[in-house]
C-alpha cells in the first residue's frame, strides 16, 4: 500500500509541479525526505523571498506552483509578499508543516494554532485535513482551486506525521481528474461530449438543482430521449430537475458512497449536470465509481469542481451546455431502458402512513402545483409517489437545516401567485419556523401547509438505528396542537383522520384565496 508521501509526489508530478520553492523547518523534513530525483528544490533564505520567487515563476509559466514554508512563524514571514500574489491572482499552493497530531492539542512548540485562520483572507481556500488519508485529496482540491477563475493562492497545513500514513485505495482517482473552466461554451466542448455519448455502450444522465430552470429542464428530457439514457436525480435534491413521471426517470440517487455506486453499476459514461459529485451523508464506504465507468460533471461552481474526488469537471453554465448538447447529439439506436417499477398503492389504514398521504396528494394536487417539502424522514417515499413534470415545481432545504418549509412555501407562493403551493412539513421541522404562519395570514398568502404529525423527530430515530445509538433523549415531540397554533396566528386549520377527509381538505385549500393548515397524524417510526 502506498503512503500519503508517495501519492502526494505522484499527484504533484501529474500536475507538472516538480519545481518546489521552499525554506525548510523541522516540520517539513518528513515531506522532503527521499526527495525525488526528477523534482527541483529552490531554496530561499527567508519565506518572503521563497514566496516571491514562486510568485514570479507561477506568473511566468501560468502553472500552479508548490511553496513549502515552515509552520506559523514561517508562514507569517511570507504574509507580506502573499498580498502581492493575491492581487496578482497567482496560482500558488502554499503548504506549511504542522506539529505531529499527537502534540497539536497540547500546543507544543512549533504548533500552528488555528492554522487555517492565519493566511485568511489572503487565500481562496485554507485547510488542515482532518485525517492523514485526506492529505492527497486536500492537495488535489487546492491545486484545482488555485487554477480555477479567479486564480489565486491557497493554503494547506499538514501535520508532519501524516506523510508516513497509508493512503486510501481511492487516491488513484485523483490522478485522472481534469478540471477545466470555460468562459464560453465552445463547439469543441459540445462536439467532444456528443462523441462520448455516441460512443458509450450504456450512458446515464444525473441531474441536479441547476437543471431545474426553464430551458434546461426541457433540454434534459430531449438529451435523455435522443440518447436513450436513464436519468437519476443527484443525492439530497433541493429541486426537481427532471419529470418524475417520465419513463426514463429512475429516481433519486442515495447519499451513501457504496449504495450510490451500486445504482450506477453497468454504466460506462456518467454525465452529471448542475450537481456536486456527489453530496453524501450517511457513511457507507465503497468504490466511488463502478468499474470501467467514466464521469464528466458540468457545474457552474468552481468549488464543487475542485473538491470532487473523482471524474472530470467542466466549469460552465450547465443550462447552456445541456441545451447545446441536446441539439448536437445524434438519435441513438440503443434499446430503451426498461421503465422503473412503480410502487403499489399504499394501504389506507388509520393513522395514515406517509405513503398514503403522498398517494392522496398526488391524486388531488393540480398539475401546475408547487411542492415545498420538509418532511425529511419521508423523502424516499415522496420521490416514489409524487409526480412532477414542470420546472420549478419542487423545493427542499439544500443543506438540511430545519425551518425552511413553512416560510419557503410563503415565499414561493408570493413569487408564483398563479400556481398553488403546498408545503409538506414534518412536525419537527414545523416547530423551527411556525411563526411563518403569521406572515401567511397577515399578507393573505394562499399557501397550503400539510403538517405530517408523528410526535417525534422521525429522521433522527432513523439515524439512531443506522448508528446503533440507543437511550437517546429529546427524540419525541408529544402534545403539540398545530391547529390551535395556526388558528392563533389567523390561519384556517383542520385535523383529518382518513383519506377522504385529506382529499377534501386539500381540494378546499388549493381552491382558497387564503392560507390553510391541514394536520395529518401519521404512523411514528418508533
Amino acid at each position: 500500500m502506498k503512503t500519503v508521501h508517495q501519492v502526494t509526489y505522484e499527484l504533484l508530478r501529474k500536475h507538472e509541479m516538480t519545481t518546489v520553492f521552499g525554506n525548510p523547518g523541522s516540520n517539513e523534513l518528513p515531506f522532503l525526505s527521499q526527495f525525488p530525483s526528477d523534482f527541483r528544490y529552490i531554496l530561499g533564505l527567508h519565506e518572503g523571498v521563497v514566496l516571491a520567487m514562486a510568485d514570479g515563476y507561477a506568473q511566468a509559466t501560468g502553472r500552479p506552483v508548490l511553496v513549502s514554508v515552515h509552520s506559523a512563524a514561517g508562514l507569517g514571514n511570507a504574509m507580506g509578499v502573499l498580498v502581492n500574489a493575491t492581487i496578482s491572482h497567482t496560482p500558488l499552493v502554499i503548504m506549511a508543516g504542522q506539529q505531529t497530531r499527537a502534540m497539536m492539542a497540547l500546543e507544543a512548540q512549533l504548533t500552528n494554532v488555528d492554522a487555517t485562520q492565519l493566511p485568511r483572507p489572503l487565500v481562496k481556500w485554507s485547510v488542515e485535513p482532518p485525517r492523514p488519508q485526506d492529505v492527497p485529496a486536500a492537495l488535489a482540491r487546492a491545486i484545482h482551486t488555485a487554477m480555477l477563475p479567479p486564480r489565486g493562492p491557497v493554503f494547506v497545513s499538514v501535520p508532519f506525521d501524516d506523510w508516513a500514513a497509508p493512503a486510501e485505495d481511492s487516491a488513484h482517482f485523483l490522478m485522472s481528474r481534469h478540471v477545466t473552466s470555460t468562459g464560453a461554451v465552445t463547439s469543441t466542448i459540445i462536439q467532444s461530449l456528443a462523441a462520448r455519448v455516441a460512443a458509450a455502450r450504456n450512458p446515464v444522465l444525473v441531474v441536479g438543482a441547476e437543471v431545474d430552470e426553464p430551458g434546461a429542464f426541457q433540454a434534459a428530457v430531449q438529451l435523455a430521449e435522443a440518447s436513450r439514457m436513464p436519468v437519476w436525480i443527484a443525492p439530497s435534491p433541493s429541486r426537481c430537475p427532471f419529470p418524475t413521471i417520465h419513463p426514463l426517470f429512475r429516481g433519486v440517487l442515495p447519499f451513501a458512497i457504496g449504495q450510490l455506486t451500486e445504482k450506477l453499476r453497468g454504466h460506462d459514461l456518467i454525465l452529471v449536470f448542475g450537481a456536486p459529485v456527489f453530496r453524501y451523508h450517511q457513511y457507507l464506504p465503497g468504490a466511488y465509481l463502478p468499474e470501467g465507468a467514466q464521469l464528466v460533471a458540468i457545474t457552474s461552481d468552481p468549488a464543487e469542481a475542485a473538491r470532487a474526488p473523482f471524474g472530470e469537471a467542466i466549469v460552465a453554465d450547465p443550462k447552456l451546455v445541456l441545451c447545446q448538447l441536446a441539439a448536437a447529439v445524434a438519435r441513438s439506436e440503443r434499446p430503451l431502458p426498461q421503465p422503473r417499477l412503480r410502487p403499489e398503492p399504499a394501504t389506507r389504514t388509520v393513522p395514515l402512513s406517509p405513503e398514503t398521504v403522498f398517494d392522496v396528494l398526488n391524486e388531488v394536487k393540480p398539475n401546475k402545483a408547487v411542492i415545498v417539502n420538509e418532511s425529511t424522514s419521508n423523502t424516499e417515499s415522496f420521490w416514489q409517489r409524487i409526480g412532477l413534470n414542470r420546472a420549478k415545481s419542487f423545493y427542499f432545504p439544500a443543506a438540511g437545516a430545519l425551518g425552511f418549509g413553512i416560510p419557503a412555501a410563503v415565499g414561493v407562493q408570493l413569487a408564483e401567485p398563479g400556481r398553488p403551493v403546498i408545503g409538506v412539513i414534518g412536525d419537527g421541522s414545523a416547530n423551527y419556523a411556525i411563526t411563518g404562519l403569521w406572515s401567511a395570514a397577515h399578507y393573505r398568502v394562499p399557501a397550503t401547509f400539510v403538517i405530517l404529525r408523528n410526535d417525534e423527530y422521525g429522521v433522527l430515530k432513523w439515524f439512531a438505528g443506522a448508528l446503533k445509538a440507543t437511550g437517546l433523549p429529546g427524540m419525541d415531540l408529544p402534545g403539540i396542537d398545530y391547529c390551535a397554533i395556526a388558528q392563533g396566528y389567523g390561519v384556517r386549520a383542520v385535523r383529518i383522520a382518513c383519506c377522504d377527509e385529506l382529499a377534501a381538505a386539500l381540494a378546499r385549500s388549493v381552491a382558497s384565496d387564503s392560507p390553510s393548515l391541514i394536520e395529518v397524524p401519521i404512523r411514528a417510526v418508533g
